[in-house]
């Protein structure tokens, strides 16, 4: 395969070294207008072909083109590489808007081409590691998530810190609890310097569910945290990124409510039990994702993490917007077969 990765900003160069690194990549070319980032990818790429102008790299003899490049340009050049008969691979957050998701997703299904969206964290060893064990049941029913990603910058000038940090752990939390469907979404935040929120707190109500999720993201934090708590009604998890080798630990803590002649007299027991970390892979995630990206369009299936996906990510980012610039407004979404649509209610407001 020959693929083309427009973008060699902070993240093109190491789509570069990942594709290069595949068996069944036969040419890597990249694109970009800045030529101070041509010349850092050939001083370490050499065999690397660069074109200044995209155009000129659709008119190339390749299968995929990678889409690196910020997010408010994601749907103009996917829709020109789709077009043109490209498989594309497109960063998070997928789209800016559903519609321009859902018109990409119907585009590609209708020439039966591939989207790929980059939820690098799906193909980690930790994550596959926590969705063994949400699958096969030993946490139980999930009943919460509770997420922190913070730390001092990088600042984005095109979106906020919802759209920048969040995207992670709501493609991990869609992927470990695939059953449970969002329904209403609250966000808060500020913004302490411009006009986009720099910090901001997200939370998710589910469907027929008592699960509940809660995200906290910031790009002014003295420190830098990665963590996320997912409980369930056996035992409960902790991911932290930031460890070096324990990544994932596992509690066998919780808490056991017997009721006896009524809600007054119940009897709340707390267990606290043992805790173990389990063997993590450490492969690269990105290497995996450009793998499985190149395997499922030579065996014409969707990949993993496909426009599906990268759609309701999107969908969330979209309502927390809503919400965000409303102070916290509950915004609620329904999804039909044909048409996806938001509606607001006042917070606190109870809802038929």
């Amino acid at each position: 395969m020959k693929i083309g990765i427009i973008g060699l900003g902070y993240w093109g160069p190491n789509l570069v070294r990942n594709f290069l690194s595949q068996n069944l990549v036969e040419k890597v070319y990249g694109c970009d207008m800045n030529e101070d980032r041509l010349m850092f990818v050939k001083s370490r790429y050499p065999s690397v072909e660069l074109l200044k102008n995209y155009n000129e790299l659709l008119e190339k003899d390749i299968d995929a083109v990678a889409i690196a490049t910020p997010v408010n340009t994601h749907y103009k050049l996917a829709l020109q590489a789709l077009n043109a008969g490209k498989h594309i691979w497109l960063e998070k957050p997928f789209t800016s808007t559903t519609v321009q998701a859902k018109e990409l997703i119907e585009l590609a299904d209708s020439k039966n081409l591939k989207i790929f969206v980059d939820h690098t964290f799906l193909y980690t060893g930790a994550v596959r590691k926590m969705k063994d064990l949400v699958s096969n049941g030993e946490l139980g029913d999930i009943i919460y998530f509770d997420s922190v990603r913070v730390n001092l910058g990088l600042f984005q000038h095109d979106v906020n810190v919802i759209w920048d940090l969040a995207p992670h752990d709501l493609s991990i939390m869609n992927y470990l609890i695939p059953d449970k469907k969002v329904t209403a979404v609250t966000a808060c935040g500020i913004s302490n310097y411009n006009e986009i929120e720099n910090l901001a707190q997200l939370s998710l109500h589910f469907e027929n569910s008592s699960c509940f999720a809660h995200f906290h993201v910031n790009w002014t934090s003295p420190v830098k945290i990665r963590k996320m708590i997912i409980a369930g009604k056996e035992k409960m998890l902790v991911f932290d990124d930031m460890e070096n080798s324990e990544k994932i630990k596992i509690y066998n803590s919780g808490v056991d409510i017997t009721t006896t002649e009524g809600i007054h007299n119940a009897l709340v027991q707390y267990r606290i039990g043992d805790m173990y970390s389990p063997k993590i892979e450490q492969t690269e995630a990105l290497s995996l994702a450009a793998r499985e990206f190149i395997t499922s369009i030579l065996e014409d299936r969707k990949p993993l993490t496909s426009g599906e996906e990268g759609l309701e990510v999107v969908k969330i980012l979209e309502a927390s917007d809503k919400s965000i610039k409303n102070r916290g407004l509950l915004i609620e979404f329904e999804q039909s077969f044909e048409k996806f649509y938001y509606h607001s209610v006042l917070p606190f407001q109870k809802v038929g």
